[in-house]
């Protein structure tokens, strides 16, 4: 199993914040450092305020070398889909091939509301999200100009410019697994992440998933599942507490819900989720001041997980 390091910006982050568990992950041996794709905060005021996702990878790319990079996961809603492409193209360009695309169709009515950026209904979103895998992946992939014609967005003759560094740029799709994301996974998807439910819900939305690529005529393995789960971890009960009550959780509820306790009982949890099928597991750290965390978590769980 691979780990990989999450954070969310948008709760109370700078740039140097991001910069330094980039960093301590990379140094730590974590597989990629990810990070959400919000501009208002839930339930803190999200000061000093919201870091655009793209600069950002860009930058950290520039500042480190080996660490895969990426967004869990960008709203489709944000960006029209040829300047989506032209700066995840650039970003992996910049980091020497390093990106992955989290790509989302968009839920959070709020900060849409806060920085002018419309929000139509379910159903728009998720046809203006369709759109936009197939724009951004056909720009990446066309040999010479390329036209698009479709309800909502419409290209003719684009240059298809830049390209990525990567021959291909992993797509990285998630959520509830119902019929009409199942089907993009099965269309687009080199990666399936259940974010934030139990074990056992994860596995039905993978077998979705999975169905969903076998009536596609495409082989499920080929699709990586991947979790997503809040970490809180630490050498004895104290610390763990004391993380808890940072983030503020409380550890019942974390045990419940997260990956809470020991190296042990992290690594108990872990095995669980690689019984069920996932392959790669997205550590959501939410307190990005706690660098000792991410390397406690890197020394004592990293090396029990290789053979999950």
């Amino acid at each position: 199993m691979e780990l990989r390091i999450f954070v969310e910006p948008q709760q109370g982050a700078t740039y140097a914040d991001q910069l330094a568990v980039a960093r301590t992950a990379e140094e730590t041996g974590f597989g990629a450092f990810f990070r959400s794709d919000h501009y208002v905060a839930m339930n803190v005021d999200g000061a000093p305020g919201p870091t655009d996702s793209w600069i950002t990878l860009g930058a950290i790319g520039r500042e480190t070398s080996t660490i895969r990079l990426g967004t869990l996961v960008t709203s489709a809603t944000f960006r029209f889909p040829g300047p989506l492409a032209i700066s995840v193209a650039q970003v992996d360009e910049m980091s020497g091939g390093r990106v992955e695309l989290g790509l989302g169709a968009g839920w959070f009515a709020e900060e849409h509301a806060a920085y002018a950026i419309p929000f139509p209904d379910v159903k728009e979103r998720f046809d203006r999200f369709e759109e936009t895998l197939e724009i951004v992946t056909g720009l990446w992939e066309a040999q010479g100009p390329y036209t698009f014609r479709g309800e909502h967005f419409s290209l003719t003759d684009s240059p298809a410019l830049p390209k990525p560094a990567q021959k291909h740029v992993p797509i990285v799709l998630g959520g509830a697994g119902k019929k009409r994301s199942a089907a993009l996974a099965a269309r687009f998807a080199d990666e399936y992440n259940t974010p934030f439910v139990p074990v056992a819900e994860a596995a039905a939305v993978w077998a979705r998933v999975d169905a969903d690529a076998v009536a596609a005529g495409r082989d499920p393995q080929s699709i990586i599942k991947s979790a997503a789960q809040v970490v809180c971890g630490g050498s004895d009960e104290a610390t763990v507490a004391r993380r808890a009550a940072t983030i503020g959780r409380e550890l019942p509820e974390l045990r419940e819900n997260g990956l809470t306790g020991s190296a042990g009982e992290i690594v108990d949890k872990l095995g669980t989720f690689a019984e069920a099928g996932a392959s790669r597991v997205y550590l959501q750290v939410l307190d990005q001041s706690d660098l000792d965390h991410v390397e406690w978590i890197g020394a004592e769980v990293l090396p029990q997980v290789a053979d999950l």
